[in-house]
């Protein structure tokens, strides 16, 4: 009895944009405990930063701090929903969100490869360039779900505890509430677009180890090397090269009238160095030797 073949060699009935679809993935990594438990402590910051407030009084963003423009913001946290929302983009940009981006988006190959499931989904088959592509959209499908949700409960437990106050800038004025929730929403799709860079990073670095920490670590390392050497004032102009130099151009938005120099410079150079590992990954990944 003899088999038949299609023209390409594929089995009948084959088709290699069926394989792994962008919603089989989205939901098994939705059901995943990492996922779960990530997101629900996103939704949760805004409250323990509240209760901060509420504990700390007067404390909070008093004299002794020293957190950079952190302070700045902590004094005029408690204005309104549109304040709030801006501290606790600011004090979850430097950290907390590159981790959670470099761990949906590092987890992704190096997460299979460490299950030693990775050879199997190749196997199906499932051609390496849909298989990347799929995990790395859903990967950036949920750093942007988490920074959405971050975003939205902020504004919410802000409105909730302080009114829905016009936004006032520590530099000095006040905007109106309607105009400052665009200025917040503009400040954490800058965030996101800066945060593409860990995303790309974390990618390359997935498809080049098969231990998931490796991947998130060593993206969360190599940029804060980054915001290291762009403190480096010694360094000059050549702090402009690096993807943290605009990290935090997002405050031009807090001027009246808005100064978005800065913060295109910073898109331009952010989307360049994501697109740049992105294809790292791809060509790495194309020659990778699966063997887990």
């Amino acid at each position: 009895m003899s088999t038949v073949v299609a023209p390409d060699g594929a089995a009948p009935g084959y088709r290699a944009h069926a394989t792994l679809t962008f919603g089989t993935e989205f939901r098994r990594q939705l059901t995943r405990r990492r996922t779960q438990v990530t997101l629900a402590l996103l939704a949760l910051l805004p409250v323990v930063l509240y209760l901060a407030f509420t504990i700390g009084g007067d404390q909070v963003g008093g004299d002794d701090d020293d957190s950079g423009n952190a302070f700045a913001l902590a004094d005029f946290g408690t204005f309104g929903a549109a304040n709030f929302t801006l501290f606790a983009l600011l004090v979850s940009s430097s950290f907390l969100l590159v981790v959670v981006v470099a761990l949906f988006c590092g987890d992704t190959v190096a997460g299979e490869a460490g299950w030693g499931s990775l050879r199997y989904l190749l196997a199906v088959p499932v051609p390496r360039g849909r298989l990347l592509a799929v995990k790395f959209a859903v990967g950036v499908a949920f750093s942007a779900l988490a920074m959405l949700l971050l975003t939205g409960m902020s504004l919410l437990v802000g409105f909730l505890a302080y009114g829905w106050e016009p936004l006032r800038a520590p530099l000095g004025g006040e905007m109106a509430a309607d105009e400052a929730v665009w200025r917040v929403l503009g400040v954490a799709g800058y965030l996101g677009v800066t945060l593409l860079v860990v995303a790309g990073l974390a990618l390359v670095l997935s498809v080049s180890t098969d231990a998931p920490l490796a991947a998130v670590g060593g993206a969360v390392l190599l940029h804060i090397v980054s915001n290291i050497l762009n403190a480096v004032t010694a360094l000059g102009d050549l702090r402009d090269v690096l993807p943290t130099r605009y990290a935090q151009a997002w405050l031009g938005l807090l001027s009246q009238p808005a100064q978005y120099d800065e913060m295109v410079r910073g898109i331009v150079v952010s989307l360049l160095y994501a697109a740049l590992f992105t294809v790292l990954a791809f060509v790495r990944f194309q020659r990778k030797d699966v063997t887990s």
